[in-house]
């Protein structure tokens, strides 16, 4: 081979060489990607017959016997609209339970701090509706705590039982929040802040403290403060003592609370089924996540993980 003919070679073999490099990248992006569409494709087949296997074993049975029994609805944890314990569920336990030609009576299983105002006034009101409508009692059963928004939601019951050790009350209503302009001056930082509107900025916690603002928020929380009061007054009638503690937002165990008119007696949940309903047994309505739901939300961020991975992957080739 000549000396000219030796540039030409070389470069020759350095381009076959180059596109071998480039087909092999291309065939591991086509692997890859195909590897991972079936995945895809098992994961939302595993989803979807999860979720129809998650609804069809919640469903009621159509030829299930209807035979007398005790309707229990919990109430636990925080009352939210984004909680476990929200109106929406709550009130879909409820009206299933009402419904329920076999149910003698339903009973709130309550264990809850409390919560929004707005989330237990809408199932107060729910349960006296439902009360009227099907005529049939409702009884609450306070365990550890039945406090606030958690108390709000008892008192549409026809008897409050408690056990003696219960926290039971906190009748009132609070905001709160934090102030940092003292922090900042010490800091050196300087807020700067835009409004269209003279009060948008109300409670800003880096804005020094404005009287007309808390005066505002002040009314609007004794407005809320009332509300929850008529609520306890109606609910509970004239089995409420007269104390000029009971509004103010203290709370106390379940004998005093009994003591107090808050409650009616001490009681358990096996206790009221077997000896107020008169039946024994206990069917829970409680709506909660079943497994399907807790599988899809699983499988939803396995997804999203797996989707980064891959886009890192195919990146990684150009």
């Amino acid at each position: 081979m000549s000396e000219a003919e030796t540039p030409r070679a070389d470069l020759a073999g350095a381009q076959h060489a180059l596109l071998n490099d480039l087909a092999r990248a291309y065939l591991a992006q086509q692997r890859r990607e195909q590897r991972w569409r079936w995945i895809w494709r098992v994961v939302w087949l595993v989803v979807a017959v999860s979720v129809v296997w998650g609804t069809l074993n919640n469903m009621p049975s159509a030829t299930a016997p209807v035979r007398p029994h005790t309707a229990l609805v919990e109430v636990r944890g925080e009352i939210a609209n984004d909680a476990e314990a929200n109106a929406d569920s709550i009130m879909s336990a409820l009206r299933n339970a009402f419904e329920d030609a076999g149910a003698q009576a339903v009973v709130l299983r309550v264990n809850s701090p409390g919560g929004s105002p707005v989330q237990a006034g809408l199932v107060n009101d729910e349960i006296r509706r439902l009360k009227a409508l099907h005529k049939k009692k409702v009884y609450a059963i306070c365990e550890e705590m039945c406090a606030s928004a958690a108390y709000y939601i008892a008192v549409a019951a026809d008897q409050i039982y408690v056990d003696k050790a219960s926290v039971v009350g906190s009748i009132g209503v609070l905001m709160d929040g934090f102030g940092f302009t003292g922090v900042m001056d010490k800091v050196g930082i300087e807020r700067r802040l835009m409004t269209a509107g003279s009060n948008k900025a109300m409670l800003d916690p880096y804005s020094p403290r404005n009287p007309q603002h808390e005066a505002h928020a002040q009314a609007m929380l004794d407005q809320i403060h009332k509300q929850f009061i008529d609520v306890v007054r109606v609910g509970r009638g004239k089995r409420l003592k007269d104390d000029p503690d009971t509004f103010s937002g203290l709370f106390w165990n379940g004998q005093q609370a009994v003591g107090l008119g808050l409650a009616d007696q001490l009681g358990s949940l096996d206790q009221v089924a077997r000896d107020v309903v008169k039946a024994e047994e206990i069917i829970d309505y409680t709506q909660k996540e079943n497994l399907a739901e807790r599988l899809a939300k699983r499988f939803g961020a396995a997804i999203g993980a797996g989707a980064v991975r891959a886009m890192r992957g195919v990146s990684s080739i150009h």
